[in-house]
């Protein structure tokens, strides 16, 4: 696909660097030519310096051929008016815009083609916020992703000594745990991935990847990791758009603490929390602070300020003083990646959480989910089985048919709508049906192109 992005900041480089790599023809539009200077010799794309609200700059990225326009400039602004000349002047056929206001929402008559002409909105602050509150919710995962729109959940659970599970084979599952159907598509030990065959035993400290029917996520990571207590004691290390949204919404679910270090900040925060939530002028790698605060009583200490080192700083110092788990909000690859492993529990990519939205837009073939996993390198993809045997490479076929790249593994299928939905976990003889939902994990980004050619169906399906 030609695509073109405005704004090379962090997500805009981010969302560049995932889509490159996925051999689009990518174009990037920024007012500083250092900045873009840097990413075309990181990445194979092409910079071009200018407004990208103006319709001759919008030209010379290559607007009248594009299929698509990303932006993600700073102000909201600047994304709308791009994607109403993407629209009007170039006939772009598919527009998204990072929008912080909450006041334009998708699907409003003003982001209508009559109006800002926006396909769709992505919002990383509400991602983040959303991603955390998951964690929140199942707070012995890793991770917690939902496809067929919430019946199926992928979740990433660390193994822990004395889970039900553990020490077991995998094909020993379902023998273990008979009313929690479940799947292992993949498993990483010490940071390897190893093969997830019947045989594999798991062992404390894996990191196991499982689908299963989302009422039955709960009793699959009690046996893998043990059940944690409930969270009900959270601290927020800074008050920015992620903080205050954070803290907002677990108003009445949680004891909220927020720290902020800038005073103007904090009385602003003061106002728009209620008298629940106790807003702290103070810095977050403060150790006497923290401990003042009993740090060491919270279920969670999240670090979401504008700087990443504070945020890896803060959260382990939290750890150390005894908080039960520890989040924090990088934005550079490198340092997430370095993270991995260490006292911090999650890393949080702010890009990465709004990834999977855009590339269920990118995907070719019936694709309605996307979703990235272990910073970006591998993926889990939902899609749709059209046609018949004629012309589709799925439907009428067996599992044991069915030819996938190599380590991409079937985790689940769901037949049916509404409530007569279906939550089926495939074996080699399972045959798949026309409208099946079919969630695979794809370990490495390089094999995508072959899955989402499993999803095509041939010309005459539409004859």
């Amino acid at each position: 696909m030609n695509i073109i992005i405005l704004g090379a900041g962090r997500v805009g480089e981010s969302v560049a660097e995932s889509l490159v790599s996925e051999q689009n023809d990518i174009t990037v539009i920024d007012q500083d030519p250092t900045r873009l200077r840097a990413l075309e010799e990181r990445l194979d794309l092409r910079g071009v310096v200018g407004n990208g609200i103006q319709p001759s700059v919008l030209r010379e990225a290559g607007a009248k051929d594009a299929d698509m326009v990303i932006a993600c400039a700073a102000a909201d602004e600047s994304n709308l008016v791009v994607c109403k000349v993407a629209h009007d002047v170039f006939n772009v056929p598919t527009t998204i815009a990072r929008i912080r206001s909450p006041e334009f929402v998708e699907g409003d008559e003003l982001m209508s083609k009559n109006g800002f002409a926006v396909d769709r909105v992505i919002c990383p602050e509400e991602s983040v916020m959303r991603y955390i509150h998951q964690l929140i919710d199942y707070p012995e995962a890793l991770q917690v992703l939902e496809f067929a729109e919430g019946r199926v959940c992928l979740i990433a659970v660390r193994a822990a000594a004395g889970g039900a599970l553990v020490g077991h084979t995998i094909g020993e599952f379902r023998e273990l745990l008979p009313h929690a159907e479940m799947r292992v598509v993949a498993l990483y030990r010490l940071d390897t991935e190893m093969e997830a065959t019947k045989n594999t035993r798991i062992l404390p400290g894996d990191e196991v990847f499982v689908l299963a029917a989302s009422d039955r996520i709960r009793h699959v990571l009690a046996a893998i990791h043990n059940i944690d207590k409930p969270v009900q004691r959270v601290m927020i290390a800074g008050g920015g758009r992620v903080g205050l949204r954070l803290a907002r919404s677990l108003v009445g679910q949680c004891h909220v603490k927020l720290i902020e270090h800038n005073a103007k900040r904090c009385e602003y925060l003061a106002s728009q929390l209620p008298s629940s939530v106790l807003v702290l002028n103070g810095d977050a790698v403060d150790e006497d602070l923290l401990m003042e605060e009993n740090v060491a009583e919270m279920d969670l200490f999240v670090a979401v300020t504008n700087a990443d080192e504070d945020n890896i700083m803060a959260a382990m110092l939290a750890k150390r003083l005894g908080a039960r788990r520890v989040m924090s909000l990088i934005n550079r690859r490198a340092y997430a990646d370095m993270m991995q492993g260490s006292t911090i529990d999650i890393a949080i990519s702010p890009a990465q959480t709004v990834i999977g939205e855009l590339l269920a837009h990118i995907r070719r073939g019936d694709v309605v989910a996307v979703h990235s996993l272990r910073r970006g390198a591998a993926e889990a993809l939902e899609g749709i089985a059209r046609g018949d045997v004629k012309t589709s490479r799925l439907v009428g076929r067996r599992i044991e048919e069915i030819k996938l790249p190599k380590g991409a593994r079937i985790g689940a299928i769901v037949r049916g709508e509404g409530r007569a939905a279906q939550v089926l976990m495939p074996h080699h003889d399972t045959l798949i049906e026309a409208d099946d939902h079919i969630v695979i994990f794809i370990p490495n980004k390089r094999l995508v192109r072959e899955v989402e050619k499993l999803f095509q169906v041939s010309a005459t399906f539409f004859g």
